[in-house]
């Protein structure tokens, strides 16, 4: 009977864990539309970093409850640190979500530039490798989250491509350099993202494997549970 109940805390875990990245994928999601539209859901965007945060804390309490009664080993002791690694770079994409929505505000009625440069597709890509991540824990996917850490060098690509876009447009017209910088602003917030999905990913081959990843090398360094 407690294994069973210890069965059913790890699972819960896992869908709380979906539940907060559907939660970070729609503030996202939203924060896109409300730089593309100037509208009001960039608030509503800023409110709901409140709701992720609260659920980073359940989860967070949830896995030191586990460490604490269950004495977990070996995949049991992996999955739930991972877990508590997990929330942690989710409640932060969830953040990067939010300063999106901010820069949406602080830029008013000016119309965008060309229009929002490479951020769409960025925002696109960064989205799709989180939720691939989260898949590739659900579904103890190696494979998966290695692509998901390869794809990184995609969104990195269209960051420089940003970056050079922007650069040029302040040094041809120097009134464009405050639009140019709040777009600047928000290439790194995506280019962000991308990163916090490839640390999930890491964890999620930490997890099926046991071996932690050398982020440096991009190897696996022997067994330490």
């Amino acid at each position: 009977m407690l294994i069973a109940n210890f069965d059913r805390d790890l699972a819960s875990l896992q869908e709380e864990l979906v539940r907060m990245d559907q939660m970070v994928d729609g503030a996202i999601s939203t924060a896109m539309e409300a730089l593309s539209n100037r509208d009001a859901a960039a608030q509503r965007v800023i409110a709901w970093d409140e709701d992720i945060d609260q659920l980073r804390a359940h989860l967070e309490k949830t896995c030191i409850d586990l460490l604490a009664t269950r004495q977990p080993n070996a995949i049991d002791l992996r999955t739930i640190l991972a877990s508590l690694h997990i929330s942690a770079e989710l409640e932060r994409t969830g953040d990067y979500a939010k300063g999106i929505a901010r820069i949406s505000i602080a830029m008013g009625v000016e119309p965008s530039l060309n229009p929002l440069i490479d951020l769409p597709l960025m925002a696109s890509k960064a989205t799709d490798m989180m939720n691939r991540s989260l898949g590739a824990l659900v579904e103890r996917d190696e494979a998966t989250a290695r692509q998901v850490c390869e794809d990184d060098d995609e969104v990195d690509d269209l960051y420089d491509q940003a970056y050079q876009k922007l650069l040029a447009y302040m040094l041809q017209d120097p009134r464009s350099i405050r639009r140019a910088t709040f777009l600047l602003w928000i290439a790194h917030e995506l280019e962000r993202i991308a990163d916090r999905a490839t640390n999930i990913s890491e964890r999620v081959i930490f997890l099926v494997t046991g071996n932690p990843m050398d982020t440096q090398a991009g190897q696996f360094q022997a067994s330490v549970v």
